[in-house]
């Protein structure tokens, strides 16, 4: 996977060509919606998926010449910088005895898994498969001598699970040529590693992947690191997709191609991608590769948690495994799926062929959405039992036939609020990590905005996750400190909160903003009209605590409170507060 070169690049992978510019040899360059969603069904109803990587660098396990190297297992090469013959010898030590494919796909399928992908050639391009193309591979380099993916491909059909390939077609640290990727000497550090990076293409990527195309015909091709792949040269890989028809492949092709899905790496994306399908891929500890003295396992209640926020954005989850050089999935990666897949057996419908929330926020926690003929059902993943036994479904304006929880179908109360139908709950929660509850309601779910109250402080504090946004670009974002309103180019575009009053008294208006020059004036409408001129911060990080000016507020009587831009003049601003304080 990634390393620290690339990881500008593969924040931004989908890099979309310019107009006019033909993407030839892209096999659904003129596909329909229709074909589109058609063959994306299975992928998109599948939702969760494991991630397999293994080769060469599971024998050092992270360490070499008695010495730990530093970062994810399967950089060892590259981070050690070791020599070619060096790393070459550990293959000699590559002998899986103890792999057994129809129990890694047991194990993937018993955590509630749909699909496989594994490294048929990591960076360090060692393949997995017999291939003509290069004799660094499992069955001329290994006293294993025998192909790894084909019995993989092989025992996951016969599980009936998807089978998908991962493929470093930019980096390979052992073939000449392919060293150049992220190399400040445009070579590698190893003379065996000098070489044309376009002959290397022509000798060993694009042969071996057409024998992975061709041979186990995988419904999933993982590119990755897109790193010097300009449109002339990707398009000599694109073009081989057509071997196998409907496959789908991901945005680290480079060169100007899309793919299918975008690929957020270790993060899940505020708001997903809208338009765009999705997976994020992330390992349980902290490494892709195996590493024998990496044992910061995530806790179960973490993988459960991310299942269920990618889902609800509308994403899929793509868990990896770092097997041994003997061929074993690590027991600790066993234990930690054997407990997804304990939940997946009670809640799997609450994530299988999902779409994303309705809703710009839950404080409890996240809902995800099927289509039950003309009704909708809602499935609210509560991941924070409210003590006080009431849960409201904060904006929910659609009428709801029945609730009832999806541990042992117990059906619930409902009553109505201001704010949306509220469900009373057992006082214990079913699971002690997320338990879901099951809400079919008529027709499509309408959510409208939450109506926003003080505090028991008296004030009245408006953040970005309970705004409606409105115009072309405007987003909400996530970082470690929490949301912001961001990507606010456009002057057209709007934030608006609705917003009640408990009490009759002169508010002080206040907002925290961040904006990398002065200018910006945004315009405070809704209860008066008061303006405020943005003022310049370090960075789109570094916010500024601001008065805008003072709000005579009625007791009980709702208003709606619109930040609107002043087009002359306006620069991007980022948002991450609004607050009406009362005047004592």
């Amino acid at each position: 996977m990634s390393n620290k070169f690339l990881l500008g690049t593969l924040a931004m992978l989908t890099v979309f060509a310019p107009a006019g510019w033909a993407l030839e040899g892209d096999p659904y360059a003129n596909e329909t919606p229709q074909q589109r969603d058609a063959r994306m069904a299975w992928w998109r109803e599948a939702k969760f998926g494991m991630f397999i990587h293994w080769g060469v660098y599971a024998v050092p396990a992270g360490t070499y010449q008695d010495k730990p190297i530093g970062d994810i297992g399967e950089w060892i090469m590259w981070n050690g910088k070791i020599p070619v013959r060096d790393y070459q010898a550990f293959a000699q030590q590559f002998n899986p005895t103890k792999y057994d494919p129809a129990a890694w796909v047991a194990v993937a399928k018993e955590a509630g898994m749909r699909y496989l992908v594994i490294t048929s050639k990591h960076h360090d391009g060692f393949a997995l498969f017999p291939s003509a193309a290069s004799k660094w591979n499992i069955v001329a380099a290994t006293p294993w001598a025998k192909d790894l993916i084909g019995p993989l491909a092989t025992a996951a059909r016969a599980q009936g699970l998807k089978f998908g390939l991962y493929y470093s077609q930019a980096q390979d640290w052992n073939n000449p040529g392919g060293a150049k990727a992220g190399m400040p000497d445009g070579e590698g550090w190893d003379d065996a590693q000098k070489g044309s990076f376009d002959q290397y293409l022509d000798a060993v990527a694009v042969p071996q992947v057409t024998e992975i195309l061709t041979n186990y015909k995988p419904d999933v091709l993982w590119w990755d690191t897109p790193h010097l792949m300009t449109q002339p040269r990707a398009q000599k890989l694109a073009k081989l997709l057509a071997l196998q028809p409907g496959i789908i492949h991901n945005n680290r092709l480079g060169g100007g191609y899309p793919g299918d899905t975008e690929t957020p790496e270790q993060q899940i994306p505020a708001t997903g991608f809208p338009g765009r399908d999705w997976e994020t891929c992330m390992t349980m500890n902290d490494t892709w590769g195996f590493k024998s003295y990496d044992h910061n396992w995530k806790p179960l209640s973490t993988l459960i948690t991310n299942l269920v926020d990618i889902a609800s954005k509308g994403g899929n989850y793509l868990l990896n495994v770092g097997p041994t050089a003997a061929g074993e999935i690590p027991a600790e990666s066993i234990k930690l799926l054997q407990g997804v897949g304990a939940w997946m057996k009670v809640n799997g419908e609450s994530i299988y062929g999902t779409r994303g929330t309705p809703f710009a926020k839950l404080p409890w926690g996240r809902c995800t959405v099927k289509d039950a003929g003309a009704d909708s059902i809602l499935y609210l993943h509560v991941l924070n039992w409210p003590a006080d036994g009431k849960l409201l479904v904060p904006g929910l304006s659609s009428n709801l036939k029945s609730a009832k929880l999806l541990a042992g179908g117990v059906p619930l109360a409902l009553e109505k609020s201001e704010n949306g139908p509220v469900l009373t709950l057992p006082a214990t929660a079913p699971d002690a990590v997320c338990s879901t509850i099951k809400v079919q309601v008529e027709g499509k779910p309408e959510v409208v905005g939450l109506v926003i109250v003080a505090g028991k402080d008296g004030i009245i504090t408006l953040l970005p996750e309970d705004a409606r946004l409105s115009g072309k670009g405007i987003r909400t974002e996530q970082s470690d400190k929490g949301f912001n309103v961001g990507y606010w180019f456009d002057p057209g575009d709007t934030v608006s909160w609705d917003l009640r009053a408990d009490r009759a008294a002169k508010y002080a208006v206040r907002i925290e903003t961040a904006a990398t020059s002065a200018g910006a004036v945004l315009k405070i409408q809704g209860a008066g009209n008061l303006a405020y001129s943005v003022p310049q911060t370090a960075d789109y990080a570094t916010y500024q605590l601001g008065k805008i000016g003072d709000l005579n507020l009625t007791k009980d009587t709702k208003i709606t409170l619109t930040l609107r831009p002043v087009a002359e003049g306006w620069k991007p601003v980022n948002v991450r507060k609004v607050e009406l304080v009362p005047e004592p």
